[in-house]
């Protein structure tokens, strides 16, 4: 095993579907059966049908057990158990305590009992409070366990909760075997401890990612809620790196590749170390999951560690592999990418859970699979160049490019200026337009008009796709849309997720969308890249961060600052509105700034660091022409 995994499980496998689409190829008759006939070659000579039957059987357990060890031996970012005091401690009756960690974390318990004692201890955890005990029945899968203790002298105990097959056997992601199982949990509750409980007695034990940096990232803005949902989706990212690659929740504790580019995103806005990241990548290579636009995600992760990082030798030894994600083997003659009936029964996914879908109709040509095609064809091309690879990127343009043409003359409808769902449906869903949008597809001098009309429709996608409808709003000039959408009333915001106490995100917006929901799901955190970005405004320009782009919100807010974490260092910005507008950043050594400033009313002359500066219009921007570095005040006066 590598040195940097030595102190993780040996088993890491791959998701289910994978493990279910072996088992189908493999085996001759189906696993009820081949059971069946497992159970009767104990008892009975078998005829030379079924011993050739029990033979390949016997020979597929075993490919099965060396695609798993193969798994374990893959890589995953080191991680470690951190000891936490509880932030409070309720005396509930003489012999029961109440225990709040604060926040929820997956991990288990370490008791030090006074000396000589005695008896057995009744430990509950849990996720969910009902009044001032633990909900012992909680919905779905919001977790709860309840372990029994040996009082043995003062020596110290672990409180593990007993294991869920489900999520600590493969295919599920292992943790070391030593730790004793993790649950997620905020609440403790203790029955039969006597006497007082002292500090110290019982910490929680909990997983991260190794060397978690604490204060690498921070954002406040003058509005109060905002800053609370930015804060729960950076302690889900760093609740959520237990594993040491990105899984879905607790449920499954399985990597997927959309989850996994969403947490990529919101991780790096926490953390720039991008070893869980790629850890994650590679895992899916092996091992990629069932949904069809899952597929192109991983190009998106790899475009992405590439803005990060600017690390031309991972990328090049991962670039043959996207090759395989961009869904080519579906195209049509005319370069749409098509869907046959199972394909469209099971494989297009369009949203998650189904029922967020906003009554998406599938067709043979999907115009969402095609939406994630093209953004996927236009990253490889991208990529290629980055490698110079000038055939493959001239193919990929010129693919994307008449693609695109395509696309937009068979499923645009330009008398409503929206997309269809498909060729042939009449319907057009805020998913057939949303994803175009975020992804560049819609015709420039019709973007304003689509995102007005996304905003006014609202929040009707889930978690999943609200990261590419707000990206989508953000981008075209509805700053104040995305942010109401974010703290809207009602259940389907972050101000839900606040409002019910959760300290990670949910996998939905509510129990009652998703009924088997976990409540540790990083997908769910996309303010936490989002926010910095749109907000703060600070985005890379050119790849590993050399050159990056500062463009604040317009509007809606009256002030921000916060800190970046990048490979160069932590970059620093404040801007105000008041008196006028101005912006002071701090750049790491070597990183130079493209300024752009929402211009306010009667102010239109630039200055940095107090001397006039030269800048240009775009749009309703105003562009500092030269670049800032170091430590910078800019002003509009």
């Amino acid at each position: 095993m590598p040195k940097r995994g030595r102190k993780r499980a040996a088993a890491a496998t791959c998701p289910m579907p994978a493990f279910r689409d072996f088992w189908i190829f493999t085996a001759p008759c189906d696993r009820k059966r081949s059971a069946h006939n497992l159970r009767r070659a104990r008892h009975v000579m078998p005829s030379s049908k079924n011993r050739a039957r029990i033979g390949l059987l016997v020979r597929n357990r075993i490919l099965l057990f060396c695609l798993f060890a193969f798994a374990a031996s893959a890589r995953a970012a080191p991680t470690e158990l951190v000891e936490e005091a509880p932030v409070s401690i309720k005396q509930l009756s003489a012999e029961v305590v109440l225990l709040d960690f604060g926040r929820v974390t997956f991990g288990n318990l370490k008791l030090a009992p006074l000396a000589g004692a005695s008896g057995s201890l009744t430990v509950h955890l849990g996720e969910a409070l009902v009044g001032d005990r633990i909900n012992r029945t909680p919905p779905g899968a919001v977790r709860y366990a309840k372990v029994v203790v040996a009082m043995t002298g003062d020596r110290s105990v672990v409180v593990a909760p007993p294991p869920d097959k489900r999520n600590t056997t493969p295919p599920a992601i292992l943790t070391p075997p030593e730790w004793g199982t993790l649950l997620p949990f905020r609440w403790v509750e203790l029955e039969g401890w006597r006497g007082k409980l002292e500090p110290g007695q019982v910490v929680r034990r909990s997983a991260y990612v190794r060397g978690w940096p604490t204060t690498a990232a921070s954002f406040h803005t003058n509005d109060e809620v905002l800053n609370r949902i930015w804060e729960l989706g950076r302690d889900s990212i760093k609740a959520t790196s237990f594993a040491g690659v990105f899984v879905d929740g607790d449920r499954e504790r399985i990597p997927y590749e959309a989850d996994a580019y969403l947490n990529q995103l919101s991780f790096y806005a926490c953390n720039p170390d991008p070893t869980m990241v790629r850890d994650t990548f590679d895992r899916l290579v092996q091992f990629p999951t069932w949904p069809t636009e899952w597929a192109p995600h991983l190009v998106f992760m790899a475009y992405a560690d590439w803005m990060q990082t600017g690390d031309r030798k991972w990328l090049a030894a991962r670039y043959e592999s996207l090759k395989r994600k961009l869904l080519l083997e579906r195209a049509g003659p005319e370069g749409l990418i098509r869907s046959n009936p199972e394909q469209i029964r099971r494989g297009d996914i369009v949203d998650w859970p189904a029922g967020e879908r906003d009554q998406f109709e599938f067709s043979t040509v999907n115009t969402v699979v095609n939406a994630f095609h093209l953004r996927a064809v236009e990253l490889m091309a991208r990529l290629a160049d980055a490698l110079e690879r000038q055939d493959d990127a001239l193919e990929y343009k010129t693919r994307y490019r008449v693609t695109r043409t395509v696309f937009l003359k068979r499923l645009f409808d330009p008398a409503r200026g929206l997309f269809r769902d498909g060729e042939g449906v009449d319907h057009s869903s805020l998913h057939a337009n949303l994803f175009p949008l975020a992804f560049g597809l819609v015709p420039e001098e019709k973007r304003a008009a689509v995102a007005e009309w996304l905003a006014q429709r609202g929040m009707v996608c889930s978690v999943y796709a609200a990261q590419y409808l707000l990206q989508a709003l953000f981008e075209n000039g509805q700053d104040e849309a995305a942010l109401a959408l974010m703290t809207a009333p009602g259940n389907r915001s972050w101000r839900h997720m606040l409002e019910s106490g959760t300290t990670i995100t949910w996998e939905a917006w509510d129990q009652s969308y998703k009924p088997n929901q976990d409540w540790n799901h990083a997908w769910g955190a996309a303010p936490v890249n989002l926010l910095p970005t749109y907000v703060l405004g600070v985005r890379p320009r050119t790849p590993g961060w050399s050159e990056i782009e500062i463009r604040p919100a317009r509007r809606a807010l009256l002030w921000s600052e916060g800190r970046v974490p990048t490979p160069r260092g932590p970059i620093e910005v404040r801007w105000d509105r008041q008196p006028h507008f101005h912006l002071r950043v701090s750049l790491p050594k070597g990183v130079a700034a493209h300024v752009a400033l929402p211009p306010g009313d009667g102010t239109s002359r630039v200055f940095v660091n107090g001397r006039e500066a030269a800048a240009t219009r775009d749009g309703a921007w105003l562009m500092v022409r030269a670049t800032v570095s170091d430590t910078a005040l800019i002003e509009l006066r």
